[in-house]
């Protein structure tokens, strides 16, 4: 398992055993912070009682270290690997939600003999779990769970899961029985019965008042996401920032080289397609910042080169992640170990065209199903895709939204029942009532549903194939807390997008940055795809569905994402 995921920790290897419970911890190291072999893991307290193996950073470490201290604790490295270990000593699992950051970690107390899985409350860092036999294994990444023979075993649904949503969707994986841990809880295994629960944890937020006046909200925001940055950009390695040219990149760059200055450095990329290309937007941005600034041109031949290895880097189907690939490419290669992206500002501020459309989903839930069925026989897939409202379920609103093919397409493809389809998408999958179709029902789907399944997983699993650490400033909790206390009625803007985030830092944003139409970090891959002839291969396409969808998008009628996952399902072992 170790070896399968070498590329995520280049820099060391150690594994622990306690043959009393039967115990093992293998963990590979990506050094960060506290460069020294006092950051080996697995590590333990100074008296052997608990030991943890961890991937991520706790950014609030130093001042949790100094609480520690004060309350008798000892330590014998800088590393906030160990403070987590102090902290659960002192607090028990209570210690859980006072951490501030990103993680996935397994910590066994050796005296209580139980074992704990714990994921941050965003979901940024990946944890997934096997259990069999009585016995767990965990992994970040779904490769070590083959690599090491634990199971092979494939999970049927989950072919319709990627063709409907264009990723395999949390918890469910494309191994049987193999799970991701949910955001925000625990699994608690007990080694000496072999027994296991599963519990959620709340972050610790200190009391905050609703905020209704936008210019309080406004330095809220300022405030909160400054600190955000500076305590992300805490590191002992070379550490950098994405920069697309858009204003939540720009932004997070911005407020780093006020606290970098010389040390920052910036990667971008830029394509010879002008339609994708942002090097002007991206050259308002350099000529205000210092630092060493890294540009890379990303052209048809290096994608068509580095296909195969994406593909194979991926761990998991996606219809995202070329773009994050490749930019952590380059920034591995510029010397960086750690990097701060803007993600998550979208899906905070309403970014997204979604926040928008929203209303117009409530109108259409208004129409009978068995009309709304009707429009599986238009040509169209815009208009194709309301017949997914023809099921009564917040999961058919989000597909709707954001999905690829629907349930009839699903089965032509996949040669099998549409009830079956129908039964894997709409009763397999748990989402709370939300309400009215607002503007704070958009959010919920851009952040549980697509952020959390496809942003934040392919984000990870990409980045840490090259041994980069991609951070998330807009994902700070403290940030998020605040955000959720601001009203919505100026937190959404109904005609500028993010309105509330320009105002926050109009004083520095350049207006040619923030009055310009949005196009997020994407790669020209409708051309590069349809001119590749490795996947424009019609013997690779089994099937009259998939022939025909081969055909559609080589006339132009398909957008490449679903030509992508249609490729993947023929590939993918």
């Amino acid at each position: 398992m170790c070896d399968a995921l070498k590329h995520g920790g280049p820099d060391d290897e150690g594994v622990f055993l306690d043959n009393k419970v039967n115990l093992a911890f293998g963990n590979r190291r990506l050094s960060i912070i506290d460069l020294s072999s006092n950051g080996h893991q697995p590590m333990s307290d100074t008296h052997q009682k608990a030991w943890i193996t961890f991937n991520g950073e706790i950014y609030n470490y130093r001042e949790l270290r100094a609480q520690l201290l004060k309350a008798g604790s000892k330590f014998h490295s800088d590393t906030d690997t160990e403070v987590i270990l102090a902290a659960y000593l002192r607090w028990g699992t209570a210690a859980f939600g006072k951490l501030r950051g990103m993680f996935a970690f397994a910590l066994y107390d050796s005296i209580k003999a139980i074992t704990y899985l714990v994921r941050d409350t965003t979901g940024i860092k990946p944890l997934y779990y096997y259990i069999d036999n009585e016995q767990l294994s965990f992994a970040s990444e779904i490769e070590a769970f083959k690599s090491a023979n634990i199971t092979n075993s494939a999970d049927s649904a989950w072919r319709v899961r990627f063709l409907a949503f264009g990723h395999i969707p949390e918890p469910y994986t494309t191994l049987k029985n193999v799970f991701s841990l949910a955001k925000g809880h625990f699994l608690s295994w007990n080694h000496r019965n072999s027994t296991h629960c599963i519990k959620s944890y709340d972050a610790e937020m200190p009391a905050h008042a609703f905020i209704s006046n936008p210019e309080v909200a406004e330095e809220y925001i300022r405030n909160s996401l400054a600190a955000s940055v500076s305590r992300q950009l805490i590191s002992d390695a070379p550490i950098g920032v994405f920069l697309s040219g858009g204003i939540d990149s720009s932004i997070i760059t911005l407020l780093a080289n006020q606290q970098k200055e010389q040390q920052l450095k910036t990667i971008s990329i830029y394509f010879n397609e002008k339609t994708y290309d942002e090097r002007a937007f991206q050259n308002i941005l350099l000529e205000q910042i210092t630092g060493e600034k890294f540009s890379h041109l990303v052209k048809q031949q290096d994608f068509e080169k580095f296909f195969p290895i994406i593909i194979k880097d991926m761990d998991m189907p996606t219809t995202d992640g070329i773009n994050t690939w490749f930019i952590s490419k380059y920034a591995h290669e510029d010397g960086l170990k750690a990097v701060l992206s803007g993600m998550g500002a979208d899906e905070l501020f309403g970014g997204y065209p979604s926040y928008s459309r929203i209303k117009y989903l409530g109108y259409l839930r208004k129409i009978p199903g068995s009309i709304l069925t009707w429009a599986n026989y238009f040509g169209a897939d815009r208009y194709r895709k309301v017949s997914f409202l023809a099921h009564d379920n917040p999961i058919a609103d989000y597909l709707l939204l954001r999905g690829l093919f629907v349930p009839p397409d699903i089965a032509d493809i996949l040669d099998t029942d549409i009830r079956q389809v129908n039964e894997i998408l709409f009763n397999s999958h748990s989402v709370p009532e939300l309400g009215s179709y607002d503007k704070k029902h958009a959010a919920w789907f851009e952040t549980n549903l697509y952020m959390q399944n496809q942003l934040l997983r392919d984000t990870d699993v990409m980045s840490m194939s090259h041994g980069l650490e991609v951070r998330v400033p807009f994902l700070d909790e403290d940030l998020q807390e605040t955000v959720s206390h601001i009203s919505p009625q100026i937190r959404f803007d109904t005609r500028l997008p993010k309105k509330i985030l320009i105002n926050s830092f109009r004083k520095v944003l350049p207006e040619a940055i923030w009055n310009r139409p949005k196009m997020g970090f994407t790669f020209p891959l409708q051309e590069w795809m349809s001119q590749y002839k490795e996947i424009n291969d019609p013997s690779l396409y089994k099937g009259k569905a998939a022939q025909n969808a081969f055909k559609r998008f080589n006339s132009g009628q398909m957008h490449w994402s679903k030509f992508f996952a249609l490729y993947q399902l023929q590939t993918h072992v």
